[in-house]
C-alpha cells in the first residue's frame, strides 16, 4: 500500500478507530459511575448520528426524535418493569386502582416481543407520519413544526394515563429486574449494557456512513439542495423521505432501548420538546453532515451540561447556553466541520499570491469589471 492510499486510509477511519478503542478500554479506568453516565451519553450519540443522516443529509428538521427516543425507552422498560415486579402488579397501577394488568401489557413479559415493539412501534409510526406529511409536499419548517406537536401531544398524553405509563414519575424502580440471572444494577450486568451501546453506536456509525457513501446518500444531499430536480430525474422523493424518517426513528428508539436498563427510568420528561431540541444542538455543535461530528456534538453538549450542573448547579443553564453560542459563532459548521475544512482554508491562503501593488491576486478580475462599466457610462 502506498503513503497516499494509507494517509486516506488514516483520514477516513483514523479518528472512528481511535475513539472506538478508548470506548472500549473505559470500564478498565472509569468509576462504575463514570461508566454509567459515558453509556447514557453514548446512547445520546446514537440518537445524533439518526439525527443527523435525516438533517444533515436529507435536510429535514425533525423535532420529533425525543418521542421515537422515548417509545423505544417506554416499550424496554415495561418488560423490565414486569420482571422487577416478580409476577405481580406494577407499583404504579396498584396505586391507580387497577386490578389486573392491561392486555396490552401482557405481550411484554416477553424480552423478544419487548424489543420487537420498542424499535418498530417507533418506526411505524414515522412511516405512517411521514407519507401523509410528505405526500402532501409539507416540508421546511412546517415539517418541524409537525414534528414538534407529535411530540409535545404525546408527552401531554403520557403524563395523563397514570395508571398504564407512570403519570409524571414515568416507569421507574426497575433495580429488581433480572438480566440473566442477575440484577440489573450488578456492575457485570451494567459493563454489559456499556459494551451493547458502544457496540450498536459503531453498527450505526457503520450504518450511516455506509449509507451516505451510497446511492441513497447521495440522492438525500440531492434532495436536500434541489428536490424539484430529483423529481423531474425519475426519482420518487417521498419515498425516499419516508425511509430516513424511518430508519432515524428507529435509531432513536434502539438508543431508547440502550438508555433504560443503565439510567433505570424513562419519563415523559425524556421525550418532550426540550430534549428534542437538545438533539438538535447536539448536532449543530459538532457539524451537520458530518457523521463523527454528531457524535463528538452530543458527547461534548452532555459532558458539558454534566460538569456545570455539578460545579455551578444554579447557574449551570447560562454556562451551556454560552458553551452554545460560542462554538455556533466560532464554528458556524460544528466543530467537526470547522476542522476538517482548515487545511483546504490553510492551502487556500498560502496559495494566493500579492498583486503587483501590493493587493491579492484575486481582486484582479472585480478591478476590471469595474473599469469596464466605467468605460461604457462615459
Amino acid at each position: 500500500m502506498d503513503k497516499k492510499k494509507l494517509a486516506r486510509l488514516i483520514g477516513q477511519w483514523g479518528s472512528f478507530t481511535v475513539l472506538m478503542l478508548v470506548l472500549l478500554a473505559a470500564p478498565l479506568f472509569l468509576s462504575d459511575f463514570r461508566l454509567i453516565q459515558l453509556g447514557k451519553f453514548l446512547t445520546f450519540a446514537i440518537i445524533a448520528l439518526g439525527l443527523d443522516l435525516i438533517w444533515g443529509y436529507g435536510g429535514m428538521l425533525s423535532l420529533g426524535q425525543g418521542l421515537f427516543f422515548g417509545l423505544g425507552a417506554y416499550g424496554f422498560a415495561m418488560y423490565l418493569k414486569l420482571q422487577a415486579s416478580g409476577g405481580k402488579l406494577p407499583d404504579f397501577m396498584f396505586w391507580s386502582g387497577l386490578k389486573e394488568l392491561p392486555w396490552f401489557w401482557v405481550p411484554f413479559q416477553s424480552p423478544v416481543f419487548a424489543l420487537a415493539a420498542a424499535l418498530l412501534v417507533p418506526g411505524l409510526l414515522a412511516g405512517i407520519l411521514g407519507y401523509f406529511v410528505f405526500r402532501s409536499r409539507v416540508k421546511g419548517v412546517y415539517f418541524s413544526i409537525i414534528t414538534q406537536a407529535l411530540t409535545l401531544l404525546t408527552s401531554i398524553w403520557f403524563v395523563g394515563q397514570q395508571a398504564y405509563t407512570g403519570g409524571t414519575n414515568g416507569i421507574t424502580n426497575l433495580g429488581s429486574a433480572q438480566i440473566f440471572g442477575h440484577s440489573l444494577q450488578s456492575p457485570p450486568v451494567q459493563r454489559g449494557f456499556y459494551l451493547a451501546t458502544v457496540v450498536a453506536l459503531a453498527g450505526v456509525y457503520l450504518l450511516c456512513r455506509w449509507l451516505t457513501g451510497a446511492r441513497f446518500g447521495r440522492l438525500l444531499v440531492a434532495l436536500r439542495d434541489n428536490e424539484e430536480r430529483v423529481r423531474f430525474l425519475g426519482y420518487d422523493p417521498v419515498r425516499l423521505k419516508v425511509v430516513v424518517f424511518v430508519l432515524s426513528a428507529m435509531i432513536a428508539a434502539l438508543a431508547g432501548i440502550l438508555f433504560v436498563p443503565q439510567v433505570g427510568i424513562i419519563s415523559p420528561s425524556s421525550m418532550g420538546v426540550v430534549p428534542s431540541i437538545e438533539m438538535v444542538v447536539w448536532v449543530a455543535v459538532g457539524g451537520r453532515g458530518t457523521l463523527l461530528g454528531a457524535v463528538v456534538g452530543a458527547l461534548l453538549v452532555s459532558y458539558g451540561r454534566s460538569y456545570f450542573s455539578e460545579s455551578y448547579p444554579d447557574i449551570w443553564q447560562i454556562f451551556l447556553g454560552a458553551l452554545f453560542i460560542g462554538s455556533v459563532l466560532l464554528f458556524p459548521q460544528g466543530i467537526v466541520g470547522s476542522l476538517a475544512a482548515l487545511p483546504q482554508r490553510v492551502k487556500g491562503l498560502l496559495s494566493r499570491r500579492p498583486s503587483p501593488a501590493g493587493g491579492e491576486a484575486g481582486n484582479e478580475p472585480l478591478i476590471q469589471v469595474t473599469a469596464t462599466h466605467a468605460e461604457g457610462r462615459s
